[in-house]
């Protein structure tokens, strides 16, 4: 066939450049090896010729939009597929392949940024229970001390923040993107904070409603089905929390300035969201970017740290505190991947083949990313510009000192 050349050449590109733990067996049992051993730490098994194009010029994008199609199945524990998939796809370019990049940009409108959000989110919320923490916290933990379990991570997080914004008894908060409510329940029951929490997924607003009645706060949290641009009025406190990806990097000026808008004069805010590593495209490497909008993220734009900074200026804000996360997240990401896999049957009883497929790459995948700063992760805690001097605190001790 064709294609025959090309494979053994493709195959020998590759062992001359890297050593890859990693076999291709095809249909007809022929077999390839991409480096040197007795047993191979990932076998790739094609189902058919199909599959042969994506195999050719192996960006994460090709590879994982073949696994997740069925043209390929693979043996081994995810981490090493994962580990492998870019050890091809960086391969692809050291050897004198190109892979082409293209800046991205999307129009988002309210009625496409509902439907970006409800693919992601409303895929059932018995899902996300399998992986998830027992509060559904869908964003980066925090392990303060390194060794905290998920569940006690994820609270620890939701304080961090609060404690940073110097979140107060009987202050108003608005929770933007406020998932399935962990984060106002946390504010009202512990800091006595009044409470908005906005979403787009009506999976998220039917959990989190019922969530606020059974913890019996309907008196001091109101969960909205709502657009942010369409929220009224002004609050002492403001969150947002993995949500500004969705908004788009043309549209950031605008994000933070009706977060400005929003925002009382006093008030504090605090914008917490994953960064591209790359500054002069905003992008993934390695194709990893086109397989999120395409199965996971419709219309994700990540900003790099310098463009989110420049935007929140530019939107009327003043940044003063920014903090990297990124450990922490490739640690939750890891602990996800995990409860995944362990839950992998139930999984695929709450959804079909290709959604179970996306998301497992996705999260190892992620989990990768993040260890290999591909992308990372900023709280950047802020307040309306222009404010004296005299209003900011003398050092970070309050957050740390602060009894939880």
């Amino acid at each position: 066939m064709f294609w025959e050349k090309k494979l053994a050449q493709w195959v020998a590109d590759m062992r001359a450049t890297v050593n890859i733990p990693a076999r291709l067996v095809l249909w007809d049992g022929h077999q390839y090896d991409f480096g040197n051993f007795s047993t191979p730490q990932v076998t790739m098994h094609v189902k058919g010729a199909s599959a042969m194009p994506y195999l050719l010029s192996p960006s994460l994008d090709n590879l994982g939009e073949a696994y997740v199609k069925g043209k390929i199945d693979i043996e081994g524990k995810l981490s090493d597929v994962i580990d492998v998939g870019y050890a091809l796809a960086r391969s692809t370019i050291t050897s004198g392949r190109k892979l082409d990049r293209v800046l991205r940009y999307f129009n988002h409108t309210r009625t496409s940024d509902k439907k970006a959000i409800q693919y992601h989110y409303d895929v059932s919320n018995a899902f996300y229970q399998l992986w998830l923490d027992p509060n559904m916290v869908y964003s980066c933990a925090y392990f303060e001390n390194g060794d905290e379990d998920l569940a006690t991570a994820q609270l620890k997080k939701i304080d961090h923040i609060l404690t940073k914004i110097d979140m107060q008894p009987g202050q108003t908060l608005l929770d933007i993107g406020c998932g399935w409510g962990a984060l106002v329940i946390r504010a009202a029951q512990k800091f006595g904070a009044k409470c908005v929490g906005v979403t787009l997924s009506q999976n998220q607003f039917d959990l989190a409603t019922e969530r606020v009645k059974a913890a019996g706060l309907e008196g001091q949290i109101e969960i909205r089905l709502q657009d942010y641009r369409d929220v009224q009025g002004q609050f002492d406190r403001i969150t947002s929390v993995g949500m500004f990806e969705h908004v788009g990097r043309k549209n950031l000026p605008e994000y933070f300035s009706r977060v400005n808008a929003l925002l009382k004069d006093d008030g504090v805010a605090m914008n917490h969201g994953i960064t591209s590593s790359d500054a002069a495209s905003g992008e993934t490497s390695l194709g990893g970017g086109e397989f999120i909008d395409k199965y996971v993220f419709p219309d994700g734009e990540l900003p790099h740290i310098g463009l989110a900074l420049e935007a929140m200026q530019r939107g009327g804000l003043e940044a003063f505190d920014v903090e990297n996360l990124r450990r922490h997240y490739a640690r939750t990401l890891n602990i996800w991947a995990e409860n995944f896999e362990k839950r992998a049957d139930e999984a695929r009883q709450q959804v079909d083949d290709e959604k179970f497929r996306i998301w497992r790459v996705y999260l190892a995948g992620c989990a990768y990313a993040f260890t290999n700063d591909d992308v990372s992760i900023f709280q950047i805690v802020c307040r309306k510009a222009g404010r004296s001097a005299d209003t900011l605190p003398w050092s970070r001790r309050y957050i740390y000192n602060k009894p939880l």
